[in-house]
């Protein structure tokens, strides 16, 4: 079986010291395939060098993310859009982006928020790249302004249980959400999965974020993956083999990255 990380932070400080850990690991798990997600301008020009230094393996995706909206420097949007708009050959997405009120206490940091979120929406149809959206708490104000894009290819990111309400919505669109380690021990998470179609469902790690269950105190890896699998296919009462070859089909078809599908066919590195 072949495996995906559709979302991790490989271009994180906390990763600095690890990225080769992090490679060997996922080649180890068969994971075929990690986006690197960027927070702002330093994070979107280390994926960039993280995509080059492992092809075919690393994926790219730019953007800023709502959390670091209040701590840009002056041009940075602009200088990530431009980044964006530059090397938009060598990326899969623009993302993580999206809305968090939760870090935005105040109205200016809100509107601060959807500027910057808008500025990335309006750049990502530009250039007919999908997103990947952070939601929380969010994802219903999120909907509505996608509905003034023309955005095909839409992600949202670790999709929270609490906007399950949602989903026949996001499905009707052909959006997608990732899901990655609580689908092992949290109940709302998993109830996510039950009642997402497989075909609009991805995995990921979300690294370096930490995550409890049985991965307490561990460096999140993209190993946590095929146990994802499992516990999809268990939810799912399907073949592990049947959940990892339609998330791989997935990833090809939502990033436009078919060699990625074409490596189901490969030799497998270990058993899971």
């Amino acid at each position: 079986m072949k495996f995906v990380d559709a979302h991790i932070h490989l271009s994180d400080p906390e990763y600095n010291q690890n990225i080769g850990k992090i490679v060997e690991d996922a080649k180890r798990s068969n994971v075929v395939a990690l986006v690197s997600n960027s927070m702002n301008l330093q994070t979107s020009l280390l994926s960039l060098q993280l995509a080059e230094e492992y092809p075919g393996l690393v994926y790219v995706a730019l953007g800023v993310h709502p959390w670091n909206v209040k701590s840009l420097s002056p041009n940075e949007t602009q200088d990530v859009i431009s980044q964006i708009f530059q090397q938009k050959e060598k990326l899969v997405a623009v993302g993580e982006i999206g809305l968090d009120f939760r870090y935005a206490r105040s109205g200016e940091l809100r509107d601060l928020q959807l500027q910057v979120f808008h500025e990335m929406l309006r750049t990502a149809e530009k250039i007919s790249l999908p997103v990947i959206i952070h939601s929380r708490e969010t994802a219903p104000e999120i909907m509505s302004l996608l509905s003034s894009y023309g955005l095909e290819k839409v992600l949202f990111h670790w999709f929270s249980s609490k906007f399950i309400g949602l989903l026949p919505q996001i499905v009707d669109r052909g959006y997608y959400i990732t899901e990655g380690p609580p689908t092992i021990y949290s109940n709302g998470i998993r109830e996510i999965v039950r009642h997402i179609p497989l075909a609009n469902l991805l995995t990921e790690t979300d690294g370096p974020v930490r995550f409890g269950g049985p991965f307490k105190g561990e460096m999140t890896k993209p190993s946590f993956i095929p146990l994802v699998v499992k516990a999809i296919a268990q939810i799912k009462d399907m073949k592990e083999t049947e959940v990892a070859d339609q998330i791989l089909k997935n990833f090809a078809n939502f990033f436009g990255v078919k060699s990625v599908s074409d490596k189901r066919h490969e030799e497998t590195t270990i058993g899971v």
